[in-house]
């Protein structure tokens, strides 16, 4: 009975299935792929799948660990977009895996790495480091871009700080987009070769 409530009734007073620390970061990462003319481009998302229909990309792949260890080594092929939503805070070695995507890009390709920061620690397997805004950006510059060729954003607010020790979900009608950079439960961005 509850899931039949939260299916059909969930929708009418706003409430979703997207984890409120992600709202934002899912908007504005679409928008800024969107941007990039996806379906132009080859891209590969490491150990996830959340973009393979979210835009229509001239070609996609999706990269599993252990099958693909990003860490150990890169692929032989070489993309255009190179995607991993929500991994490097799993990551033992992620500056390792961070040249290792710098190189799997083509030239003028673009990386899009989103990261939690103020959540609790998720093991799947490890859960190892988190990035502030400024933190992420010299993290890629470590890994081989350009300063003046990463943009970086981040969001939060303490309503969802504590809201996300409980694993809310967004609720268009009670839960507010309004940004507290002080606070950012997620930090992401998308770096140009």
């Amino acid at each position: 009975m509850h899931e039949l409530i939260k299916r059909f009734i969930g929708p009418l007073v706003g409430h979703t299935e997207t984890s409120w620390t992600r709202v934002v970061m899912n908007r504005t990462t679409l928008e800024w792929v969107r941007g990039l003319q996806p379906e132009q481009r080859d891209a590969l998302e490491i150990s996830g799948e959340y973009w393979q229909n979210k835009v229509p990309f001239r070609s996609y792949r999706s990269a599993w660990y252990p099958e693909f260890d990003v860490c150990a080594k890169p692929l032989p092929e070489s993309f255009d977009l190179i995607i991993a939503e929500q991994v490097f805070e799993h990551l033992t070695h992620p500056a390792q895996a961070a040249r290792h995507v710098y190189q799997m890009l083509r030239a003028g390709g673009y990386f899009l790495l989103t990261t939690p920061f103020l959540l609790k620690i998720h093991a799947s397997p490890t859960d190892c480091t988190r990035w502030t805004p400024q933190g992420l950006a010299c993290f890629l510059e470590d890994a081989g871009f350009s300063r003046d060729k990463i943009r970086v954003d981040s969001w939060g607010n303490r309503a969802c700080v504590k809201a996300a020790f409980r694993g809310a979900n967004y609720c268009r009608r009670i839960h507010s987009l309004k940004n507290e950079p002080d606070f950012p439960l997620s930090v992401w961005a998308l770096a140009q070769k």
